[in-house]
């Protein structure tokens, strides 16, 4: 049976020069910062994205915890663009690790602007303090948007002016690199901290690094420890992670060319919208009726979806994903949808 995944780009597993990699990876404790793997990793990265230092966390999650807690004092609000991951797909961590409270702005397109980023500061007796501001690139939620560098520049400078640090959650900081013809330090440029997520189109197995100034990295890491993210011979991880970094970029154009190519064919099937101005990198989301039930459909038939929602489903596309298994997916999906309102209308 066909069996073609989509559900998020999460679904990749190390190639064989990534496994061999893990394989002969010279490892050490890491709790006592004595792993070459995981240092090389940190640092090479660290290069690449222009910022002074690294840390590996096992999650990106744990890691944009940590960078959050380490930038806020309890009590404290922290600006985010609506529907970011930090505050829709988090748990709601920021409250139940830090005490703070998330307040969203509105972010078309995953596009905040700076007049609501300064609206939202908050310095008044009768209110929480504003304490940091948290942008997103890719925005997954928005359907993997790139915010533009000029908006993030200027976001960047805005928060600055008010005094307070700004963090990336760039979990998939290399597509918006790849989206927008930039160097990765170009995307990271500015932030007082950055968090990169090594699992998802970059194909390693496990593993995000937090970046920024060592002072804040040692803060940091303080809370890596309290959220229960040290780990020991993790060398084994970081080695997947250096392949991840080295070659990975070089997969992510064709995710997002195969994203488009999706995006437009799914957006000829009756039943599905797309709005394809939204369609940056190698997320798709469509827009039709009883999502969880459609997705429910075609995974039976043999294409792997996420429904987010009553009326979204999520396609993301990888390097596990090819040109074949496209055309398969979009004759699968119209195939289904046919099914479905032959159905409704008998």
């Amino acid at each position: 049976m066909v069996s073609i995944d989509l559900r998020s780009d999460t679904v990749t597993v190390p190639d064989e020069a990534m496994r061999r990699a893990m394989a002969a990876a010279e490892v050490g404790d890491d709790v006592y910062g004595e792993d070459p793997t995981v240092l090389r990793l940190q640092e090479e990265l660290a290069d690449m994205a222009g910022m002074e230092a690294g840390l590996f966390f096992p999650t990106g999650t744990m890691s944009n915890q940590a960078a959050i807690a380490a930038h806020t004092g309890r009590g404290e609000e922290v600006i985010l663009p609506e529907g970011g991951h930090v505050y829709e797909y988090e748990i709601g961590a920021m409250s139940l690790l830090s005490g703070l409270t998330p307040r969203p702005i509105p972010a078309p397109a995953g596009v905040p602007t700076v007049e609501a980023l300064r609206g939202a500061v908050h310095r008044s007796i009768h209110q929480a303090p504003t304490g940091l501001v948290v942008l997103e690139n890719t925005h997954n939620k928005a359907g993997g948007t790139v915010l533009p560098l000029d908006v993030q520049r200027a976001l960047i400078d805005a928060a600055h002016d008010e005094g307070l640090p700004v963090h990336l959650d760039g979990a998939r900081a290399f597509n918006a690199a790849v989206a927008l013809g930039v160097d990765i330090a170009e995307v990271t440029r500015g932030f007082d901290s950055v968090s990169i997520c090594l699992s998802k189109g970059l194909g390693a197995p496990v593993g995000t690094v937090l970046l920024g100034s060592r002072d804040f990295l040692q803060v940091a890491h303080r809370y890596r420890k309290a959220f229960g993210g040290g780990m020991r011979q993790a060398g084994i991880l970081a080695a997947a992670g250096l392949e991840a970094i080295r070659r990975g970029p070089s997969w992510l154009a064709e995710d997002h060319r195969r994203a488009r190519v999706l995006a437009e064919g799914a957006a000829q099937i009756p039943g599905i919208s797309v709005d394809l101005e939204r369609v940056h990198s190698n997320i798709v989301f469509l827009a039709l009726d009883d999502a969880a039930d459609v997705a429910a459909d075609w995974d039976a038939h043999g294409v792997r979806s996420n429904a987010l929602g009553a009326r979204a489903i999520r396609l993301v596309t990888h390097r596990h994903v090819t040109d074949e298994d496209v055309a398969t997916a979009l004759r699968i999906m119209r195939e289904r949808m046919e099914a479905r309102s032959a159905r409704v209308e008998a």
